[in-house]
């Protein structure tokens, strides 16, 4: 399939300025962003994502935007051997910061002193709930690992009685430069890590890291209706930064037990009610459970296997549904078993009755036995 035209995947005009361009990705690419487009979807938002990501990446570089101009895709394309050049990554690679920065409340970013400041990572917590607790929501808590300061070195990391020292390596800006051939790339300094600073003497009680492991309990409100793999979202819980940096976020998935008695679809509930030969013959009025309680059907006479009653309402209001939905009973008709001999007489007598009846008693039989005949012709 051919390519979208770079400009009109950002929906800017050709003479559109840097500024523009810049503009217009980062509206796209938070509002497709994997992470903002979960469940139905997700693969279509995912797709359109790369898109953008590549419309930008080429229009946000003069010498690549030039190739396009001149030559379209195939002035971009390393195999074509159009255009080929030196390669730009200023003008990506700052937006592309910038649209993270602004979707996870940071990434790498300058602090104090010339240190990189790191946004902490983003941790993962799978929630078990009962199918009730999904229906009616409810507050929980949990325990989650956590980092505090370390009481020995007072959050320094080094031993008491020494303190840290300005890293040789980068001089204390955190950050070294290497050159390959005609380009001078920036990279955090491996000595220090971009912290600027070195412990030559590392406290022993949190090993130079100045912070130790601990537990801590968290509460957590699980919304009514809510569903299978849906996250919500607890705010600085995650891995804490790095020089200063914001913690990263927890996300709590929801996984919903297995019921013995119903199967969730969406908002809609779905159980099957066994009820014995007689009373689906007879017709008369049965008990089934819903999640708020009992109901009764009014089962009609001659009512068959696999029939389906509708009770409005008796389902899941969902967390975007205004009104619940609706609870599906599906009638399994119960044969009887280890009859008494007198049982077994009247069950004879009854098939004799019925069989001299013919097809007014089993309208399905005849039906069936016909279209088997057809089928061995």
């Amino acid at each position: 399939m051919a390519k979208r035209d770079y400009y009109e995947t950002l929906g800017v005009p050709k003479n559109a300025n840097e500024d523009d361009i810049k503009k217009a990705y980062r509206k796209l690419a938070m509002k497709y962003h994997p992470d903002r487009n979960q469940g139905e979807g997700a693969k279509a938002s995912e797709e359109k994502f790369k898109e953008v990501k590549e419309a930008y990446e080429m229009l946000s570089d003069g010498q690549k935007r030039a190739a396009y101009d001149q030559y379209g895709h195939a002035g971009v394309d390393p195999n074509s051997g159009i255009g080929r050049g030196a390669e730009g990554f200023g003008g990506f690679a700052e937006a592309f910061g910038d649209i993270f920065g602004d979707i996870f409340n940071g990434g790498g970013r300058r602090g104090g002193a010339g240190q990189q400041v790191f946004r902490g990572s983003d941790l993962s917590y799978a929630m078990e709930i009962t199918l009730e607790e999904a229906a009616n929501g409810k507050d929980a808590q949990i325990r989650i690992p956590s980092w505090d300061r370390c009481d020995t070195c007072s959050g320094s990391g080094a031993k008491p009685g020494t303190s840290a020292k300005t890293c040789g390596s980068c001089n204390g800006a955190g950050t070294v430069h290497m050159r390959q051939g005609f380009f001078s790339i920036q990279q955090t300094c491996p000595t220090c890590h971009g912290g600027g600073k070195v412990i030559p003497e590392p406290c022993s009680a949190c090993n130079g890291a100045g912070r130790l492991k601990r537990q801590k309990t968290l509460e957590v409100k699980i919304p009514g209706g809510i569903n299978e793999g849906m996250r919500i979202r607890s705010a600085g819980n995650g891995e804490p930064g790095s020089n200063g940096g914001p913690a990263g976020d927890l996300y709590i998935e929801i996984r919903i037990k297995a019921h013995d008695m119903f199967e969730r679809d969406g908002d809609d509930l779905h159980c099957t009610v066994p009820v014995p030969m007689t009373t689906v013959a007879l017709g008369g009025s049965i008990e089934v459970p819903t999640l708020g309680g009992k109901a009764e059907i009014d089962l009609p006479e001659g009512t068959q296997h696999g029939k389906t009653f509708r009770l409005r309402g008796k389902g899941i209001k969902g967390l975007r549904s205004s009104y619940p939905g609706d609870l599906y009973c599906h009638v399994s008709v119960e044969t009887p078993v280890k009859l008494t001999e007198h049982q077994r007489k009247l069950m004879k007598e009854l098939d004799e009755s019925l069989r001299k009846g013919g097809e007014r008693h089993s309208p399905n039989t005849k039906g069936w036995a016909d279209r088997v005949k057809d089928l061995f012709k």
